[in-house]
């Protein structure tokens, strides 16, 4: 009874270890790993829409090509906040979804650096020390957008190669269902450049 209760374990102890290299863990793990990285994705494009409303407080007026371009970037904004156009971490391996969300946030970019490019024609904006914290803030957050993105999309590597490489791909299929996640991919060229502000920073003329 001993040595048949030590078989039976032994060949319990056998299929948990072939379950866990079939990706009974890996993939689930690789799975949560890239969700967070596209939270931090998410968050550290919200926190560049939240730099936006700044722009009203440091332009007092402007030539009417700088304030349509500055309504643009308004209106982008928007856009790229709505509620619907949301990616969560269960919709990453919709593409539709994804180019939706990227087409967005490449608008806004776009907006933006459209509006900031022709910013040495203004030396009077910037020496005003707003402008150039909202600069820095702004130049910092793409950089941190770069890295986020870097990052998601090497966890989207990762876990994609896990659920396509045996054995993992073994409980990636039969047990998870998993299907591959679809990496960040700028849709405009140019689209994660920092972007630079063109402002004219003058008092509204007298009525």
């Amino acid at each position: 009874m001993t040595r048949f209760a030590s078989l039976r374990t032994s060949i319990l102890a056998a299929a948990a270890l072939a379950l866990s290299a079939c990706g009974i863990n890996s993939v689930p793990a690789a799975e949560e790993n890239a969700k967070a990285k596209w939270a931090d994705v998410e968050a550290a494009f919200q926190e560049r829409a939240n730099l936006i409303p700044n722009l009203e407080q440091i332009v007092v007026s402007s030539a009417e090509q700088e304030r349509a371009t500055l309504n643009a970037v308004v209106q982008a904004r928007a856009s790229a906040t709505r509620p619907e156009i949301k990616v969560s971490g269960d919709d990453l391996n919709d593409p539709a979804k994804m180019q939706a969300y990227q087409q967005a946030q490449n608008e806004l970019g776009g907006a933006l650096s459209r509006l900031l490019v022709s910013v040495e024609q203004y030396p009077e904006l910037q020496s005003q020390e707003n402008f150039g914290r909202f600069m820095t803030q702004i130049e910092g957050q793409e950089n941190r957008i770069r890295v986020a993105i870097r990052d998601y999309n090497e966890a989207v590597r990762q876990y994609n190669t896990t659920i396509r490489t045996f054995p993992d791909t073994i409980g990636a299929n039969i047990i998870h269902g998993a299907e591959p996640m679809v990496p960040y991919e700028a849709v405009s060229e140019g689209a994660e450049v920092a972007p630079e502000l063109n402002m004219r920073s003058e008092a509204p003329a007298a009525n």
